[in-house]
């Protein structure tokens, strides 16, 4: 790791966030989020930077000194037991006045870091990136992007686990549950809707067709491909009855059993009003269909399992959502592309088991 300045700043109430210099912002919910829980805070990395330090939020000090003279170096850890809260910030719940400096809140002092543990600084990056991994890593036979083997994986992330004790504290610290692995040989021309003779598919017309992509926050990982085409749509008409077909592509790996509560739904507009819909597993597919009550030659399509992920409507970031799940696909096309050539590595971007793994099985993508 190269050395690197970090500012310590004050945060909402007690909170002090330790903010290398040009740390991308991160968003604890996000697909771009690397996030390690540990003792007295929490850090987090932007999976698309080549960033050394994570960002910390530390709601104790003290126990945080545990960790931020190996992770940061002892230079950083002195200049953080110096601004420690002031029992106001404790008593009262102090926060900045909004915009008043910047996205960190108020900058209190810097310092050079350099790690004191560099292994350990290192595993609890690659730790982070493990655990992202298991909720967000683009599995898509559609793109071509292998799934990662979940019987690895958690090897990755119970041998991480064990290097990075002395950081973690709550879930972090447990080795996780070994996953079930579904063998699947998918292709991408499953998913396509029948597309019949010219505009007809048996004896209804074909009014409009369409595909897209949908957010990866509104479902749990392990249901949905993470292709940017997985959701196909189109608006027939027979019998004088206009019904919009939805076929979703399936994860790689989708469970064979999946209960009835995580199944995804399907909110359809027309720009005549919302309708929402059960899908149900086909082949390789989630499907489902809809009596529209008037014609359309456009619908916007969105999946979801109801009750998981944002509040879409008051989420500024939506829209920015496609372009970073874009830029995501390539990162995790570039990670599979190199697993196979690295030589041996334990610094902080060293691929994990599971990716050397899909990289050597990629051919069958």
């Amino acid at each position: 790791m190269t050395n690197s300045t970090v500012a310590i700043r004050r945060g909402p109430a007690a909170v002090r966030v330790v903010v290398p210099d040009g740390a991308a912002a991160t968003s604890a919910a996000g697909p771009e989020t690397m996030v390690l829980e540990v003792t007295g805070g929490l850090l987090t990395w932007n999976v698309l930077a080549a960033q050394d330090f994570p960002i910390a939020n530390i709601d104790d000090v003290d126990a945080a000194q545990e960790w931020v003279w190996a992770v940061y170096g002892e230079p950083v850890a002195v200049a953080l037991d110096a601004v420690r809260p002031h029992a106001r910030e404790l008593g009262a719940g102090h926060e900045d006045s909004p915009g008043s400096a910047g996205p960190h809140g108020h900058r209190l002092t810097e310092a050079v870091a350099a790690p004191g543990l560099p292994a350990l600084a290192a595993s609890a990056r690659r730790l982070a990136y493990a655990h992202w991994a298991a909720r967000w890593w683009p599995a898509s036979t559609l793109d071509g992007i292998a799934t990662l083997d979940p019987v690895l994986l958690d090897r990755d992330i119970a041998l991480l686990t064990e290097e990075c004790e002395s950081l973690l504290d709550g879930d972090d610290a447990v080795p996780p549950l070994v996953r079930n692995s579904v063998e699947s040989l998918l292709r991408a021309s499953d998913y396509a809707l029948a597309a019949g003779d010219g505009d007809r598919i048996g004896a209804a017309m074909v009014l409009a067709r369409g595909t897209g992509g949908w957010d990866w926050r509104l479902c749990p990982p392990g249901l949905v491909d993470a292709s940017e085409s997985a959701v196909s749509w189109q608006v027939l008409r027979a019998a004088g009855a206009t019904t919009v077909a939805i076929a979703v592509a399936a994860h790689p790996e989708l469970p064979a059993a999946v209960p009835e509560h995580l199944r995804p739904w399907a909110r359809i507009d027309t720009g005549r009003g919302e309708l929402r819909t059960a899908l149900r597993p086909g082949r390789d597919s989630w499907i489902g269909e809809f009596v529209l009550p008037a014609p359309a030659s456009t619908v916007d399509i969105a999946i979801g399992v109801p009750g998981f992920g944002p509040d879409l409507e008051a989420d500024p970031q939506a829209a920015a959502q496609g372009a970073m799940r874009q830029r995501i696909r390539d990162f995790a096309a570039e990670r599979l592309r190199t697993a196979s050539t690295q030589v041996a590595d334990d610094g902080p971007f060293a691929p994990l088991l599971a990716e050397i793994d899909a990289a050597a099985g990629d051919s069958d993508f």
